[in-house]
């Protein structure tokens, strides 16, 4: 088998039948998660929809949530606060990267010790 060339995951090449089989999904149960925004495949000029590896991986999470009993408006919540999630992780790795580059080019100070203070308590008269 030749994998020079692999078929980038997120690339949109199977039709709906082929991705019904890879997910062991009905194609009009695909169609139904589509229309209700759970797995939006893309679409070719003439309309027809085309999944990516990373849509049949989504299908099969749905599969399995589907399987534990979460109806699909819990489901497509799930994904929605997981794909934010993942966001987020992306946002706060790229925001690490920069504030490690601006340490290492502006290196933070020491903080300066001051001479200790003798303090004098009077008595009370």
């Amino acid at each position: 088998m030749n994998n020079e060339n692999p078929i980038p995951q997120d690339e949109a090449v199977y039709v709906i039948s082929v991705a019904s089989q890879l997910s062991g999904l009905h194609p009009q149960t695909l169609r139904q998660y589509d229309r209700l925004g759970i797995v939006s495949p893309n679409r070719t000029v003439g309309k027809n929809r085309r999944y990516s590896l990373l849509d049949i991986v989504k299908l099969r999470n749905v599969q399995r949530l589907v399987g534990e009993g979460i109806n699909l408006a819990g489901i497509a919540r799930i994904m929605q606060l997981e794909e934010a999630v993942a966001n987020m992780s992306l946002e706060v790795a790229k925001l690490r990267t920069e504030v490690d580059a601006l340490l290492e080019a502006n290196p933070p100070r020491s903080l300066v010790r001051r001479s200790e203070q003798t303090v004098v308590l009077y008595p009370k008269d």
